[in-house]
């Protein structure tokens, strides 16, 4: 499927295609595909390497190593500090996703028309409903069979059914799933739907060319116009790509705007209004075995709480990494080890109203993000629910992982009286969705790209991935980043 493995590039290279995509994850994937059905020449630019499902390592630490970009541990400078996680390989994150697949609520919708009129005609909801039926059928997106959910997935859905607050299983893209638990390292097997399984294939039986192992560094423009980009390879050689169309980014909303930066391309508020879905987790004892790192990773949620700005969702981790996130040494650690299969682990995204920044640094992008009081308490409020649905459930202990709170606790009415703590630092959190970086509008002052989704200030330079969303969702992004980059492609095509 790789034209070229940037590995094999030890001097200087150049390239031309009508499109130059940079990023194979959801976004680019679909600009990809969308262009080559129509004839148009396509070349997608990944930073990261091409792994076939046989190659998946089995452990968590393997794979952040090789399919992570910092190896899953970029950081995010704030109050709290958070690591964000991203997926540097042919696929993108959908690689290393847990495959939840989310239509874009109609409410936030009508937040963004209510924000900027313009997108009603830009993002119509018939439109978008029509391309979320497209993309559930392409990637076999459907809820998770109760056979291969595991019992991590059913605790919750017990647990929840017993609060009396709504929930269901999860739906996901995957096709022939066996719940392996493990998603989270690439599916070994391949029947996670994940773009380099689905439509990055499709853009190369049109067609499409895919560059591996190649780092755009700067987008080439001349007289206010896009012409394509440079890069470099892991040997240091310099790679220039030509676009005699357009240039695409769906580098994602952290990486494209710093791409955008260094380009020298600062209209707009780009960077500023990034927002996100931080997360945390509470761990649980059952007395029956719950061997969290089997069955589906991610299959079940609760989403009675969404107008409060909470989801909750099943997290299954495999072995390595749930046995280093045990406390005990020396006798202790081996008590703590023999005890894992009776751990369940559960976690509460949130959708914050904070904003931060992404900035070019000398070597990576550097994210300045704090959370809001509002937010802090939203957080202690969900984290409550977690534990309240785990006890329900039948957990001997609940673990919340709040500074000030108790480290342990048996009984619901030990939660009721708990403050949410003002100090972020009291909380352990985590970002995996991200947008708004690039915000997509009708006013240049306000938007870095247009209602078409090309750059205010420069021809054939469009923008595709999560950093065009006016705000975060509350719901896990990836079929709206795909239905919004076909809507990109669209206006590529019609150039």
């Amino acid at each position: 499927m790789i034209s070229l493995d940037g590995r094999d590039v030890r001097v200087p290279l150049e390239l031309s295609s009508d499109v130059v995509v940079v990023g194979s994850g959801p976004a680019g994937a679909m600009v990809a595909r969308t262009l080559a059905r129509r004839g148009i020449g396509v070349l997608v630019v990944e930073e990261g390497p091409f792994v076939t499902p046989a190659e998946m390592p089995a452990d968590s630490f393997s794979a952040m190593a090789s399919l992570y970009r910092d190896m899953g541990a970029s950081l995010m400078l704030g109050a709290p500090p958070m690591p964000f996680v991203q997926g540097r390989v042919v696929g993108g994150t959908s690689v290393v996703n847990g495959a939840i697949s989310w239509r874009l609520p109609e409410d936030v919708h009508r937040e963004w028309v209510a924000a900027d009129p313009a997108l009603s005609d830009a993002l119509p909801y018939r439109e978008l409903d029509a391309l979320f039926d497209e993309i559930e059928a392409d990637l076999g997106i459907h809820p998770t069979e109760a056979e291969i959910a595991g019992p991590n997935n059913l605790l919750l859905a017990k647990g929840a059914e017993i609060l009396g607050l709504e929930h269901r299983p999860i739906s996901r893209n995957v096709r022939g799933c066996r719940g392996l638990g493990r998603c989270l390292q690439g599916c070994p097997e391949g029947n996670k739907t994940s773009m380099d399984r689905s439509y990055l294939p499709d853009a190369v039986r049109h067609g499409a060319r895919i560059v591996c192992n190649v780092e755009v560094t700067r987008v080439v423009h001349e007289q206010g116009r896009a012409v394509g980009v440079e890069g470099v390879t892991p040997s240091g050689a310099r790679v220039r790509i030509r676009a005699s169309r357009a240039v695409v980014l769906a580098a994602s909303a952290v990486q494209s705007p710093v791409l955008l930066i260094r380009s020298g391309l600062q209209q707009g508020p780009v960077g500023r209004g990034f927002s996100a879905h931080p997360g945390a987790a509470v761990a649980g004892r059952f007395r029956e075995p719950v061997r969290l790192w089997e069955g589906a990773t991610q299959g079940h949620e609760v989403i009675g709480l969404r107008k409060e700005r909470l989801k909750f969702e099943a997290l299954g981790y495999d072995m390595t990494l749930v046995a280093a996130r045990t406390k005990g040494v020396g006798a202790s650690l081996v008590r703590d080890l023999e005890d894992l299969a009776h751990f369940a682990n559960w976690g509460v995204a949130v959708r914050a109203r904070a904003e931060g920044v992404v900035r070019a640094g000398p070597k990576r992008a550097i994210v300045t993000y704090s959370l809001e009081r509002e937010d802090l308490r939203t957080t202690a409020r969900g984290v409550k629910v977690l534990c309240e649905m785990m006890l329900a459930a039948g957990a001997e202990a609940v673990f919340p992982g709040i500074y000030g709170w108790p480290e342990r606790v048996t009984e619901r009415t030990a939660l009721a009286d708990l403050p949410a703590p003002s100090d972020p630092n009291a909380y352990t959190m985590a970002v995996t969705h991200m947008f708004g970086t690039c915000r997509m509008g009708s006013r240049p002052a306000d938007a870095v790209v247009g209602t078409d989704f090309q750059h205010h200030a420069i021809e054939g330079l469009y923008v595709a991935d999560s950093s065009v969303f006016p705000t975060n969702t509350g719901v896990n992004p990836q079929t709206s980043i795909l239905a919004l980059a076909a809507m990109c492609a669209r206006h590529v095509a019609a150039r």
